[in-house]
C-alpha cells in the first residue's frame, strides 16, 4: 500500500481495488469476529471514484500472532494513528456492528484534530448513547457458538471444523468484550452527516436505538431500514452500494 508513510499502516489497512486518483476514500471497519475481507464486495462494487480501505484489526488472519485489542477506545486510538497518512483527500467512514462504534470514535478523534470525515455510515449498531446490559463475552464456548448461530452471519462450515472454531472463538470473545464494555462519554457532536443502516429484524438493534444516532451529529442523520437481521448487508449489498455511492457523490 503506497499511500501510507507510517510503516505499521500496511498491517492495518487493505486496498483490494486501489483507485489512486479517486476524489474520496471510504474507510471500512469490520464487525466482531470479522476481518478486512468482509468489505471485499464494497471495494469491488463501488466505482473508481471511491478508494476503499478496509481495516484489519490485530489478531486475525495474517495478524493472528499479534495481541487482540479488547477495548474500543484503544482500538480507535490505533486506527486513528494509522489512518492519518491516508487522509490526503476527503474521506468517509463505514462501520458494521462493533465497527460502527469504532468508526464513530475515530470520527470524534479526527474531528478534534480538524480533519474529520465528510460522512459516517453506521450499520447494524445502536447509537453510542444507547446502552444494553450484555455479557456474551462471559459465556462459555457453547454460549458464544449459540450467539453466532442466532445471528446467522457465520459460514456454517465453521461449526463443523474444530480447528476453525478454536481460531475464531477467542477473537469473538475478545471483540464482544470490546463491544459490550464500551462506555459512551459525552463530547462535541460530530459535524458530518450520519447515514444509519439497520435490519428490521436485527435482535441487536431496535429501530429506536438506530434512530438515536441523530443525537450524535449536528449534521443530517438519515435512517434506512432493510429486510433481514443483523447481517442484512449480505442480502442488500446492491442497494447499500447505491446508497453509499450516492451519499459520497453528494458529499
Amino acid at each position: 500500500m503506497t499511500i501510507a508513510t507510517n510503516p505499521t499502516a500496511d498491517a492495518w489497512l487493505r486496498r483490494y481495488h486501489p483507485h489512486d486518483d479517486a476524489p474520496v476514500r471510504l474507510v471500512c471497519f469490520p464487525h466482531a469476529g470479522s476481518s478486512a475481507p468482509y468489505f471485499l464486495p464494497m471495494a469491488a462494487g463501488l466505482s473508481a471514484a471511491v478508494d476503499v480501505l478496509s481495516v484489519q484489526y490485530p489478531g486475525r488472519q495474517e495478524r493472528r500472532h499479534e495481541p487482540l485489542i479488547d477495548n474500543v477506545d484503544t482500538l480507535a486510538d490505533r486506527c486513528t494513528e494509522v489512518l492519518r497518512p491516508a487522509l490526503d483527500r476527503p474521506f468517509a467512514l463505514f462501520g458494521h456492528s462493533l465497527g460502527a462504534t469504532v468508526a464513530f470514535e475515530v470520527a470524534r478523534r479526527l474531528e478534534a484534530e480538524a480533519r474529520g470525515p465528510v460522512h459516517l455510515f453506521a450499520s447494524g449498531r445502536r447509537a453510542p448513547s444507547r446502552n444494553r446490559d450484555e455479557s456474551v463475552h462471559r459465556r462459555d464456548d457453547d454460549g458464544i457458538i449459540a450467539e453466532m448461530r442466532s445471528l446467522s452471519g457465520t459460514d456454517t462450515r465453521v461449526f463443523a471444523e474444530e480447528e476453525l472454531l478454536r481460531m475464531v472463538l477467542p477473537i469473538l470473545r475478545n471483540d464482544y468484550k470490546a463491544a459490550e464494555t464500551y462506555e459512551y462519554r459525552d463530547g462535541p457532536l460530530l459535524r458530518c452527516p450520519i447515514t444509519v443502516l439497520t435490519g428490521h429484524d436485527d435482535p441487536k438493534v431496535s429501530v429506536e436505538e438506530a434512530e438515536a444516532w441523530r443525537e450524535h451529529t449536528a449534521g443530517r442523520s438519515v435512517l434506512h431500514v432493510y429486510g433481514g437481521g443483523h447481517f442484512f448487508l449480505a442480502e442488500h449489498i446492491s442497494a447499500v452500494l447505491a446508497l453509499v455511492g450516492a451519499s459520497l457523490r453528494a458529499a
